[in-house]
């Protein structure tokens, strides 16, 4: 399997992550990372903020192919650009026949690599939709593109119910995959972090990347107006957009704290010791598409939530809590705060939701529909082996 990503490995642990790392129990698989702009050769050679945070250390089956300089990433001419992304496609294929592999699967994260599918190296091509990708907080219209690109290919995976309601007719072969939790990870019970020790009860967290999808208007009122609560972020700094002012006031907040990136061993830590946890976007029709990959890490810590009522969340209303005006956010964390809101029974039903969607489970699902799609000798192969790489 050669997996088309749009980063390079490192950095904030993602779906894809998740996702790639487990189906290289069932394949080999190529995390193809992306080429870079010609120009970008001539520029100053410093490290991206996911190289900072590279591991060299990969599960067994799992390789990295890195675009030889010579194959740039080209825009245009369309000749050039079609030519180019092929030629990496066919050399990160045959990375995997050097292994002795005899059937490839192209597998792509993002509509813009489809001109991979121009490479005859591929027996099967599948594309993993996790995101509304014109990143439009106003709706725009279906490219062209992207809608080829789901006709085209053999298997479609998507990961929201309202993508799956905007893009999931165009193709038989598609399938719903949520966003899951490595559970385990999650619901065991870990050593309070060093960072986190001396910031005081009660603390309301976020873990994640610092966008501007989130809501920093709600946030700076929440956290200026309850001087009594700890509000502390996990997780890079993105891109803020026009909201860079307000994160600026937001983190100099003297009861705000903003603790940085952490590595995805350490990240499950942090709900466990917050007292309520955040999934705090802006609503829009951008957000109305995502499904944040916090929720089911949340669920299965088993701590209080409050959300926006965003409609990848509406479904979970009767274990979290969701907020829409200032008024509303204070009331529903003061809530999350009395302690029936982390009884047994509580703390149960969020955990018993998260166990649903572990990723060994969904990745279980994935590889079989790939396996059924590829011939029935490997449906056959897969069917034998049961539960047993999980």
């Amino acid at each position: 399997m050669v997996a088309f990503v749009p980063e390079e490995w490192g950095g904030p642990w993602l779906s894809r992550h998740q996702v790639l790392t487990r189906l290289s129990r069932y394949f080999h698989v190529v995390w193809a990372e992306p080429a870079r702009r010609w120009r970008e050769f001539f520029a100053d050679n410093q490290k991206s903020a996911s190289q900072s945070h590279r591991s060299e250390t990969f599960p067994e089956g799992f390789l990295l192919y890195q675009p030889e300089r010579w194959l740039p990433w080209f825009g245009r001419p369309a000749w050039l650009a079609s030519w180019t992304a092929a030629e990496r496609g066919r050399r990160a294929a045959a990375l995997l026949r050097q292994r002795g592999c005899k059937t490839i699967i192209f597998y792509l994260w993002r509509p813009y690599f489809d001109r991979a599918l121009d490479s005859s190296s591929y027996d099967l091509s599948c594309y993993h939709i996790v995101d509304e990708y014109s990143f439009s907080p106003s709706e725009l219209p279906l490219t062209n593109r992207e809608i080829g690109l789901i006709k085209r290919v053999d298997q479609v995976f998507i990961h929201s119910p309202a993508l799956l309601e905007r893009k999931g007719h165009f193709n038989p072969h598609t399938l719903f995959v949520p966003n899951g939790v490595n559970y385990q990870a999650f619901a065991t019970q870990q050593e309070e972090p060093t960072d986190l020790k001396d910031i005081p009860h009660p603390r309301i967290g976020y873990i994640g990347v610092i966008k501007t999808q989130l809501d920093f208007q709600v946030l700076l009122g929440l956290a200026s107006r309850h001087d009594e609560w700890s509000f502390v972020f996990v997780g890079p700094k993105g891109n803020l957009g026009t909201d860079v002012t307000l994160a600026e006031q937001l983190f100099k907040l003297p009861n705000v704290h903003f603790l940085g990136h952490k590595p995805i061993e350490q990240a499950c830590a942090y709900p466990q010791h917050f007292d309520v946890c955040l999934l705090p976007y802006k609503a829009n029709d951008y957000t109305k598409y995502i499904y944040p990959l916090k929720l089911h890490e949340y669920l299965a810590g088993g701590k209080p939530i409050v959300g926006t009522p965003i409609r990848s969340l509406l479904d979970f209303a009767h274990v979290i809590k969701l907020a829409s005006t200032q008024e509303e956010w204070s009331r529903a964390v003061a809530e999350s705060l009395t302690p029936n809101a982390v009884s047994k029974d509580q703390i149960a039903k969020r955990r018993n939701i998260a166990k649903r969607v572990d990723w060994d489970t969904l990745v279980h699902t994935i590889a079989g529909s790939l396996c059924s799609r590829i011939d029935p000798v490997y449906e056959g192969r897969f069917a034998a082996l049961g539960l047993e790489t999980r």
